[in-house]
């Protein structure tokens, strides 16, 4: 039988008040609280965003503050920078490839909830879809990314889109939804 932290990495419903997930999510938290109450640079902030972010391959950088769930379902190639009041809720797993942007208040949910009441109310079911961003990507400032999307090589999403869908590589993408605007030639 999968425990719920399986269930929510493979994509299944699961119950997010498991006492693991909780405690999981409450390390978190006192991780988050040392990162975004630091200077950043400074050590304090350094070994918060290693903490945080194990699967990081490469230089991070986090503008506090600086909000996720789990920070270990992140996956985040070489140079990343995520500008102030960036949310990715990491229920599933978030994949960030090289040389990625992020402006102000990008959230980034691959956390998704049941549309009856019993389980999203009663029994407080929940359920994740990962989310894959290519390397060369910008992400405009206040972006939703939803649950499930993938994001090309060489894309820019324009800023308060809302991104509900795949976007392929090379293209500039905005609008709610969000949609291709323009081709991209290198």
């Amino acid at each position: 039988m999968k425990t719920e932290k399986q269930k929510m990495l493979a994509g299944q419903p699961y119950k997010a008040w498991d006492e693991e997930l909780l405690q999981a999510r409450t390390q978190c938290r006192k991780t988050l609280q040392k990162l975004n109450n630091s200077l950043p640079n400074s050590a304090q902030w350094k070994e918060a965003i290693t903490a945080l972010l194990p699967n990081a391959t490469g230089e991070v950088y986090l503008e506090p503050p600086f909000r996720c769930d789990y920070g270990s379902n992140i996956i985040v190639g070489e140079n990343f920078y995520a500008n102030f009041n960036c949310v990715v809720l990491d229920v599933n797993t978030v994949e960030i490839g090289n040389n990625v942007l992020f402006s102000p208040n990008v959230q980034v949910y691959t956390a998704g909830h049941p549309l009856d009441v019993k389980g999203r109310v009663e029994e407080g079911v929940e359920f994740g879809l990962p989310i894959k961003i290519g390397n060369n990507v910008w992400i405009g400032g206040g972006v939703i990314i939803c649950p499930g999307v993938t994001i090309g090589d060489n894309t820019v999403i324009g800023a308060g889109a809302v991104v509900t869908k795949d976007i392929p590589a090379n293209v500039v993408a905005a609008g709610n939804p969000c949609r291709v605007i323009k081709t991209i030639d290198n």
